[in-house]
C-alpha cells in the first residue's frame, strides 16, 4: 500500500490539509511545511481583515486612483476578472460591496504596471470565493518544484486540488463534503470545489441583482485549477439552469 503523509494547518479561517504520496516522510514533511509557509504569506496579502494587506489598501482607493500590486495579488485578481467574464457576472470578487453600495464598484488591471485602477465606487473585495483555491494552486506549484507531484490539497473540505495519483491508484478518492461522503470522485490533475448555504447561511449574493443565491443547498464544480473551480461553484449558486447551460457550453467551445 502506498504511504500517504498528511499535514494539517489552520489558515484563512479554515482547516488546510496537505497529503503527499510516494515520498519519504521527512522529505514530504519539509515540502509540506514549505507549502504551508507559502499559504501563510498569501493569507497576509489576500485577507481584507488585515490593515496592512493589499486588499485593505485597495479599499482606500478613490475613482481614478491606481495602486501597484504584489505579483500574487495581481495574479489572483486577473483570474477573478477572467471568471467574472466567463460566468457573465455571476461570479464577482466585489459582490460583498452590494451590502454597502448601490452597485458594484468598477475596476481594471494594468498588466504593464502590475497595478489596479479604481474606476468607480469603493473597491471592497472579498476573495473568500476564490482565495483559498488560488492558494492551493500556488501550493501545488511549489510542491511540484520540490519534485513531489503526487499530492492532494484540501481547504475546509470545500476546495480540493489533486496532483498525480498515488502509485497503483486510479486517483485521489474524494467525497463531496468530507472523506466519508458516499458519492466519490477519483481526482488527478484537477480540482473540485463546493459552495453552499449550510455553514454561513444566505451569504452568497447574485452580483447582478444583489439578491440571495437561487439554490438552497450546495453546488459543486470541477475544473483544471482550484481558483477556477472555487469561482465556478459560487457562480453555480446564482445561475439559473438555462444560464448555467450557456456558461458551460461557452466554456467547452
Amino acid at each position: 500500500m502506498t504511504d500517504i503523509h498528511q499535514f494539517n494547518h489552520r489558515a484563512m479561517a479554515t482547516h488546510f490539509e496537505v497529503r503527499i504520496a510516494d515520498e519519504e516522510r521527512t522529505y514530504a514533511a519539509q515540502a509540506a511545511q514549505a507549502a504551508l509557509d507559502l499559504l501563510d504569506k498569501l493569507e497576509s496579502r489576500l485577507s481584507r481583515f488585515r490593515a496592512n494587506s493589499d486588499m485593505a489598501q485597495i479599499a482606500q482607493l478613490v475613482p481614478g486612483d491606481k495602486m501597484r500590486l504584489s505579483e500574487p495579488i495581481f495574479a489572483c485578481l486577473r483570474i477573478a476578472k477572467k471568471m467574472e467574464l466567463a460566468t457573465h457576472g455571476a461570479f464577482s470578487a466585489t459582490a460583498a460591496a452590494l451590502k454597502t453600495q448601490a452597485s458594484l464598484p468598477q475596476w481594471s488591471l494594468l498588466p504593464e504596471e502590475l497595478s489596479i485602477r479604481c474606476e468607480s465606487g469603493r473597491l471592497e473585495f472579498d476573495l473568500g470565493a476564490i482565495g483559498k483555491g488560488f492558494a492551493l494552486d500556488r501550493m501545488a506549484e511549489l510542491l511540484r518544484a520540490w519534485d513531489c507531484p503526487s499530492f492532494l490539497l484540501i481547504a475546509g473540505g470545500s476546495s480540493i486540488l489533486a496532483g498525480d495519483a498515488p502509485k497503483d491508484a486510479a486517483g485521489w478518492s474524494c467525497g463531496l463534503g468530507d472523506d466519508n461522503a458516499p458519492q466519490r470522485f477519483f481526482l488527478t490533475q484537477s480540482s473540485l470545489s463546493g459552495s453552499g448555504l449550510a455553514v454561513k447561511g444566505s451569504h452568497i449574493l447574485d452580483p447582478r441583482t444583489g439578491q440571495p443565491a437561487l439554490r438552497q443547498n450546495r453546488a459543486w464544480a470541477l475544473a483544471d485549477t482550484a481558483a477556477e473551480s472555487d469561482a465556478l461553484s459560487t457562480a453555480c449558486m446564482v445561475l439559473s439552469e438555462p444560464e448555467l447551460e450557456e456558461v458551460l457550453a461557452e466554456g467547452q467551445s
